[in-house]
């Protein structure tokens, strides 16, 4: 590799890194309050027994997965498990759906099984006009659950339907899609502080 091609790659993996904090600091300026009454939302349906159903399509469906799995596991604390299922992991109830009726109906269908008044439902869509993600936020809408949407750019349809819209301003997937990631686990910790104290912090396996 001669160091003229180093050199390019250095400053392209550079770019990607400082692209990506600095969109995570605009982020933080326009939505740190919101963060933290919808995190106050979340904690208090989890108090009262309720659970948080996630969804999202392609890379926001692993977003939606890692949620789920912060709140069923851990994140920082070694504490009682949180009831969070993602609509994005069954294969036989995802194709059934799909074929039955339409890929559009495929996390509403979910949400209306699944879903019940004083849930929360979390739509992820890094555009905001993913059909099924819109389809699901409308049922649990319809159901009385409290809703949340990440999104991005101007945030589509899906910010408006939503109690707690989160909209990246950006129109690039990857770089939202990190912004979503780092929303998820701010959520996550402020939720676990809010229902069992302050984290001491745990290792990484």
């Amino acid at each position: 590799m001669t160091s003229e091609i180093a050199r390019s790659r250095r400053e392209v993996a550079e770019a990607v890194f400082r692209e990506s904090a600095g969109l995570k600091l605009t982020f933080l300026e326009g939505h740190l309050d919101l963060v933290v009454r919808a995190a106050a939302a979340i904690a208090g349906a989890l108090r009262s027994g309720r659970k948080v159903l996630v969804f999202g399509n392609g890379g926001s469906a692993t977003d939606a997965q890692h949620l789920a799995g912060e709140l069923v596991n851990c994140l920082l604390l070694d504490r009682p498990a949180l009831p969070a299922i993602a609509l994005t992991t069954d294969g036989s109830i995802l194709t059934s759906i799909s074929n039955d009726r339409g890929y559009d109906q495929v996390f509403a269908r979910q949400v209306e099984a699944l879903g019940s008044a004083g849930d929360v439902a979390i739509g992820i869509s890094t555009s905001g006009r993913s059909s099924s993600v819109i389809c699901g936020i409308e049922t649990a809408d319809r159901l009385q659950l409290c809703t949340v949407a990440f999104t991005g750019g101007d945030g589509g349809k899906l910010a408006a339907l939503v109690d707690y819209a989160f909209v990246v301003p950006s129109r690039s997937t990857p770089r939202i899609q990190e912004v979503h990631a780092t929303l998820g686990h701010a959520i996550c910790q402020l939720v676990e502080a809010e229902l069992f104290g302050e984290p001491q912090i745990r290792g990484s396996s």
